[in-house]
């Protein structure tokens, strides 16, 4: 990676004028000619700024209508800015929308030449890499048939095809690498591994975490406009994962309904989770300790007390049911921890049960079924329920 900077980016802010009134029809726009209208102003993106340097990978990431996508067409100069300055050190060919151009009435054949030469490729060159371009496609079978005979699918892994033979140093990509289906989507990551190993530089906006860490050397992290942090893809990944679990947590919240019954001779006060530095805290991370704290109401009981927990996935699959069947546990002690080393728990949204009985499980004192959530994040993708930690070994 070069020292040498590709693009530059200086307080940057993109805002849409957004009319109070909306007339639909003709009639109503004449009606109302000359009427006047009152606006609000609607700020897309605000006050970014970040250099990408030449041969760099360089992500933006964050929820969806985070302001990303705007930024990306500002890069590519489809939109101005209303504030700042973006300078591009270079040739560009923006991955922003795949297909514009394509004309429905042309075959295959005769859109790879339109769609080339609208990228700046000579007929001589778009004639030489032709071939490449319908087998990479895979559409050799359809290459003389009009584009709107073609599913989507297949139109955008054509006009990928033909994107992909610019020759530009910048690159913008807007989740291209999502086009196709799976054999597919290997071939287009293949690409850009190549691409990254060329030194292009090329910045790419994207939800895949998975596919942040993989290729992004820094990451951009926006909120609501707004840029939070540039850093490394790992550390960029966590704060992603973050915003979405407080979004879900607040959703969950509003529509939480605890359902709750026992004796209540020994009653629940509170619960909290506490993540890897023993914090509170309802966003905790596949792998690393975890701990539920259960805070018990004053009672004068002096009674064994079991303790269970159950943990439901969003979807309601139970995963697990801890108790503490077999340790001594009294009401003398306010407080109960219940501790894991490593969190076995996938990325997900969960729910948590917290009971309480007598010694032999038969009289329920206090009983909150899924009153609890929280979410957990993981920096890898996981397969299952659960995340199974071992230790691999070759022997001779």
């Amino acid at each position: 990676m070069s020292e040498k900077i590709a693009i530059s980016v200086k307080d940057v802010s993109k805002a849409f004028r957004l009319p109070h009134e909306r007339y639909t029809s003709l009639k109503q726009n004449a009606m109302h000619l000359f009427a006047k209208r009152s606006y609000s102003d609607f700020r897309a993106v605000e006050t970014v700024s970040f250099d990408v340097k030449q041969g760099e990978f360089f992500g933006i990431v964050g929820r969806n209508g985070c302001g990303k996508s705007t930024l990306l067409k500002m890069l590519a100069g489809i939109y101005v800015p209303s504030k700042g300055s973006i300078h591009v050190h270079g040739s560009l060919s923006p991955f922003i929308e795949l297909g514009v151009g394509f004309n429905p009435e042309l075959t295959a054949r005769e859109n790879v030449f339109l769609n080339g030469a609208i990228l700046g490729l000579h007929r001589k060159e778009i004639e030489s890499r032709f071939d490449e371009i319908i087998g990479f496609a895979e559409l050799e079978e359809f290459v003389d048939q009009k584009l709107k005979n073609f599913s989507s699918g297949m139109q955008v892994r054509l006009a990928f095809s033909i994107a992909i033979q610019a020759q530009s140093e910048i690159l913008l990509v807007d989740e291209v690498l999502a086009v196709g289906d799976s054999s597919f989507q290997k071939k287009c990551f293949d690409v850009f591994r190549r691409l990254k190993k060329e030194g292009r530089t090329i910045v790419f906006v994207t939800h895949d975490m998975a596919n942040v860490q993989e290729f992004c050397d820094r990451v951009l992290v926006m909120n609501n406009g707004k840029q939070l942090a540039i850093t490394g893809p790992d550390q960029a990944s966590d704060l992603y994962q973050r915003l979405n679990a407080e979004n879900e947590l607040k959703e969950m919240d509003q529509l939480d309904e605890r359902n709750r019954w026992g004796t209540n001779e020994v009653a629940i006060g509170s619960v909290e989770f506490l993540d890897g530095k023993h914090q509170p805290s309802r966003v905790l991370k596949t792998g690393q300790p975890m701990t539920v704290r259960i805070q018990l109401e004053p009672t004068t009981a002096k009674l064994p007390l079991l303790v269970g927990l159950a943990f439901y996935q969003a979807d309601g699959t139970h995963v697990a049911g801890p108790n503490s069947d077999g340790q001594a546990i009294t009401t003398q002690s306010q407080t109960i921890e219940f501790t894991l080393d490593r969190l076995p728990f996938v990325e997900d949204t969960y729910y948590a049960t917290v009971a309480l009985f007598n010694k032999s499980g038969d009289i329920t004192y206090d009983y909150i079924d899924k009153g609890f959530s929280f979410v957990v994040s993981g920096t890898k993708r996981s397969f299952g329920n659960m995340a199974v930690f071992g230790e691999w070994r070759s022997n001779k």
